[in-house]
């Protein structure tokens, strides 16, 4: 394949390890139900884990969506249950992040901040990460009122006055579906007209507890401990008010981390990398699955079924590589 190979600077100071049979970038559910999936096939797989094993469900509080634990299971909990069953039959953990990819030839060359990483096949599960407002407040209180989740936290804002921030599909949908729990939902958007489809706007119009408030963005989200307010400014005339609410979802889209790839691996307008009913890219031996190349589910189980699936294809992969 085409590439610009001074793209990738190889440092003479870099220990270089491998080839690994399989290489796991990312240290999610994704990642670690390729890397239970590889181990288990006796390939010995090694994850890069990033800089949060887990990634984003690492610090969700509660996730009661996932099979098996009818009464909820903390998101780090989870995180460790995961890890532990990969290891248990051979996977290995390094607390790395890749920074440089060379997918050029095989073995791919992977550069992360403590080595140079060989690869006979290369399983990609860097995810996404929810875009944010940027604005004072939302950090602080993310996990305690404010949320890029609806189907992870709707549940407990039964009976709360929440806000929505967003205007398009994601948003209405997302808006919609917290209507089962929370008092009123009322989307802030930034325009005075949404970019939703047809069909999800009429949802939303007719439901009784969505309101609307036009032309708008919030500035700062407030609270003690737990989200009390938001500031909100309207864009046309420049007013300034208060907004009591008891929680924030932001739905203004994803950002896959896809960054390293780019140039070699196919990705659609968004970034988001393009694979095959069976986790393929575009180049042999390379896959992936997750959030990185789904934006449209972004759920835990959907993301460890697709982990698992691509740990399956470059068994099969290898297999035919070697004739085996």
């Amino acid at each position: 394949m085409d590439m610009n190979l001074s793209t990738f600077s190889s440092e003479g100071d870099l220990e270089v390890k491998g080839p690994y049979k399989v290489l796991i970038l990312g240290g999610g559910p994704t990642g670690l139900s390729a890397a239970l999936y590889a181990a288990r096939a006796d390939l010995e797989p090694l994850v890069l884990t990033g800089m949060q094993l887990g990634g984003q469900v690492a610090i969700t509080h509660i996730v009661e969506n996932y099979p098996g634990f009818p009464e909820g299971v903390g998101g780090p909990e989870l995180v460790e249950l995961f890890q532990k069953q990969a290891e248990r039959f051979g996977a290995v953990l390094e607390f790395d992040t890749a920074v440089e990819t060379d997918l050029s030839q095989r073995p791919f060359r992977v550069k992360g901040y403590n080595a140079e990483y060989l690869a006979e096949s290369l399983i990609i599960a860097t995810g996404a990460n929810p875009r944010q407002l940027n604005i004072p407040g939302e950090q602080e209180f993310t996990g305690r009122g404010v949320s890029y989740c609806g189907t992870c936290d709707g549940w407990f804002f039964k009976d709360k006055d929440i806000i929505v921030v967003g205007g398009g599909d994601s948003a209405l949908e997302e808006g919609t579906f917290l209507t089962r729990y929370a008092n009123s939902v009322t989307v802030v958007h930034r325009r005075d007209e949404l970019r939703a489809s047809p069909v999800l706007q009429k949802r939303a119009f007719d439901n009784p507890k969505i309101s609307f408030i036009w032309d708008t963005v919030l500035t700062s989200i407030v609270g003690n401990g737990q989200v009390t307010g938001v500031e909100l400014k309207n864009v046309k005339t420049g007013e300034t008010r208060h907004h009591q609410t008891d929680g924030v979802f932001i739905f203004i889209g994803h950002i896959p981390n896809t960054d390293i790839f780019r140039g070699q691996l196919e990705m659609d307008e968004n970034g988001y990398l393009v694979v095959n009913k069976f986790m393929e890219t575009n180049i042999p031996g390379v896959f992936a699955a997750g959030e990185v190349a789904d934006p449209h589910f972004r759920q835990v189980i959907t993301s460890a079924g697709m982990g698992a699936a691509a740990a399956m294809q470059a068994r099969h992969f290898l297999e035919d590589q070697t004739g085996g």
